[in-house]
């Protein structure tokens, strides 16, 4: 697809459009509505907070761990959501696909854009608590932009990828929850890379220069405290690059494995 294409007035409006559907459709009928937006990360993260900070007792060691935990638990979610939302977007628009011509991109690009309005609504929470649980504000802060960016593209990526295989083998998206369950024991949410690299600098390593986990442990670094271990600091800068090179690798062959399937869709969905 050439760039003046996916660019054009009408996409952008269909886009807009679709994107405006989507989300007044997900949380209608809702008793809370678009308060789940907020409420989903922040019960999640009250859960967590409670086992392993209260109970469990990590994180002790850690400045404004609460805030150090929500930003993890608010980018999870995001990753989470919009890999759910993306693959099953093909799927769920099936009727559109069969009557109207347009680019098929368009579907998933609206679908993970409810996950980024609720993501920046987040942010702007963790922003709220940092100042309140005593972060000082600076502007670094600022560099939460491109690790967001990344993280979209990562997802969306991932996104166009399965989607595009879901549309004909509709068990990618239960395989992708069941990873997504593993996975999140694999980045460093709840406990600190500190544990890990007390045990094995191997497992540190492989850990850090997953996308996901540099994206969040840059996020930490920059908003929370400068002490959070990042892949760049760990690594090296060499590493960090790496994460960087896997994310445009995911979503380029995401885009055109998704492009070469797409002409099937009508007649697979």
């Amino acid at each position: 697809m050439s760039l003046p294409r996916v660019l054009n007035r009408r996409n952008r409006i269909l886009l807009r459009e679709l994107s405006k559907t989507d989300f007044k459709i997900r949380y209608q009928g809702s008793a809370l509505g678009y308060l789940w937006a907020l409420l989903k990360p922040l019960l999640m993260f009250a859960i967590l907070y409670v086992v392993f900070s209260k109970i469990l007792r990590f994180g002790s060691d850690i400045p404004h761990y609460p805030v150090y935990l929500l930003t993890g638990t608010v980018f999870w979610n995001f990753f989470t959501e919009c890999t759910f939302q993306g693959i099953h977007a093909i799927e769920n628009r099936g009727d559109l696909i069969r009557k109207v011509s347009f680019p098929k991109y368009i579907i998933v690009l609206s679908a993970t854009s409810t996950a980024m309005i609720n993501l920046l609504i987040n942010v702007a929470v963790v922003f709220i608590f940092a100042l309140i649980n005593g972060c000082t504000p600076s502007l670094s802060w600022l560099l939460v932009i491109p690790s967001i960016i990344e993280l979209y593209a990562l997802a969306l990526g991932i996104s166009l990828w399965l989607g595009a295989i879901n549309v004909k083998l509709r068990d990618i998206g239960s395989i992708w929850e069941v990873l997504t369950q593993a996975l999140f024991y694999a980045v460093p949410i709840i406990y600190p890379i500190s544990m890990v690299t007390g045990v094995s600098s191997i497992a540190a390593n492989i850990i850090l220069v997953n996308p996901i986990s540099q994206v969040i442990q840059d996020v930490r670094h920059n908003i929370v405290t400068d002490q959070t271990v990042t892949t760049w600091g760990f690594n090296g800068v060499g590493w960090g690059l790496v994460s960087i090179a896997v994310v445009v690798a995911i979503l380029i062959f995401g885009a055109l494995f998704f492009r070469k399937r797409s002409k099937k869709f009508a007649e697979e969905v």
